[in-house]
């Protein structure tokens, strides 16, 4: 095996990367399970996990076998021919989701294009000449073109006009605003809704999740296909494998991606019920979606999130951590939501330095959404002493820096 060490970039060494991103001046050379270096050792407790990405933690040895051995066995051969793994990935991917059918994509944004895609045709196959798609103010749902104009966020969608036309958007959580939007609206024919906004500030619906049963109850009252955008919450990320069952409703069309390949990049759009069918051969594909390599990832996240009871996991350290958030910030007008191991922590200030304080003088990776938005998105199998540790850095970083 040929090994290539890298030399250290120089302040002054000239990038030929597109500045689409504000990186953090600090690079990562390892990890195992919640934990970072960097290349002089230094150790960081990763409460981000790639944004909600590595649910089984970094370098799982399962996931990190099954990779080597595929890789060194069979990559890629096109969904020209039958893929063994891509088949049984979807059966596990079915099991747990209580979905039908299953296309595997490359990312998010790409599952979310192909939900709005089954939409459209959804509507086509009703003779909705110009169908409309209902989407929640605050949201998030992709880069695409298509995804940032179903996306509430302004700021992404700056500079790229025109959008694409056929998004009509509502308060989150807003029941009534639903009702209004399908009176003047009749060409109506999905909502697309997030069970909890992650890049939105980690927002759940005043309702908590008996929204999404309003959701189900008025997509079947019109006939609309529930669409849910569960590339964040899915998993096993809200103590759920997702999070729509939390309830007892069943989404028409379903999409996830992030930790359904543990940091391989790979999402999956679902339909079940009446979206089945729609995508057909030669209205849908991917060079890339589903590849040997991709769907024995799957399989394998699947197979380790249930041998290891990750889930149930974290359900359980996921409500000890709120539970230990509220009590300790109780008197700095804090707000604690959240399920699982999907936590915002909402502060009174725009707090996007605590970034780089948790980071440099605490060793330990959060993220700030929204503002004012503390988001953990800690591994799904963070054990009871990671979490008093992950405490034991965060409260005295939010309290310091309450008092600035």
């Amino acid at each position: 095996m040929t090994n290539i060490t890298l030399a250290p970039v120089q302040p002054d060494q000239p990038s030929h990367l597109m500045a689409t991103y504000g990186r953090q001046a600090i690079s990562f050379v390892r990890g195992r399970g919640a934990y970072l270096y960097t290349a002089d050792g230094t150790e960081y407790l990763d409460a981000l996990t790639g944004i909600a990405v590595c649910g089984l933690g970094h370098a799982h040895p399962v996931i990190a076998e099954a990779i080597a051995e595929q890789a060194a066995t069979l990559i890629h051969t096109s969904n020209l021919f039958e893929i063994p793994w891509q088949t049984a990935a979807a059966q596990k991917l079915a099991e747990v989701s209580g979905m039908e059918e299953i296309f595997f994509s490359n990312s998010g944004a790409e599952s979310n294009e192909g939900a709005i895609k089954i939409a459209r045709k959804f509507g086509a196959k009703q003779g909705i000449s110009n169908p409309k798609i209902l989407v929640a103010e605050q949201s998030f749902h992709g880069r695409t073109l298509a995804t940032l104009s179903a996306t509430g966020n302004k700021k992404v969608q700056e500079g790229f006009a025109p959008l694409v036309e056929g998004f009509i958007r509502v308060p989150f959580g807003d029941v009534e605003a639903i009702q209004e939007a399908a009176i003047h609206h009749p060409d109506i024919v999905a909502i697309l809704i997030e069970p909890i906004q992650g890049e939105g500030g980690v927002n759940t619906a005043p309702q908590g999740f008996s929204y999404l049963e309003d959701v189900r109850a008025l997509c079947n009252q019109h006939n609309w296909l529930m669409m849910l955008d569960e590339i964040q919450t899915g998993n096993g990320r809200t103590g759920k494998y997702f999070a729509y069952q939390h309830t007892n409703i069943v989404p028409d069309v379903m999409t996830t991606a992030k930790g359904l390949g543990n940091g391989f990049p790979i999402g999956a759009v679902m339909t079940q019920g009446k979206a089945v069918g729609l995508l057909g051969a030669g209205s849908h594909g991917s060079t890339y979606g589903g590849t040997v390599l991709g769907s024995r990832v799957v399989y394998t996240v699947i197979d380790t999130l249930q041998k290891e009871n990750a889930v149930e996991n974290a359900a359980t350290v996921g409500t000890y951590i709120v539970e230990q958030l509220k009590a300790e910030l109780a008197e700095h007008n804090v707000q604690v939501r959240g399920f699982g191991m999907m936590i915002g922590i909402q502060l009174p200030k725009d707090c996007s330095e605590l970034v780089a304080i948790a980071r440099d003088e605490y060793q330990l990776i959060v993220n700030v959404t929204a503002g004012s938005v503390v988001r953990l998105l800690p591994p799904l199998n963070m054990t009871q002493d990671q979490a008093d540790e992950l405490l034991k850095r965060l409260v005295p970083a939010i309290k310091n820096f309450l008092k600035a």
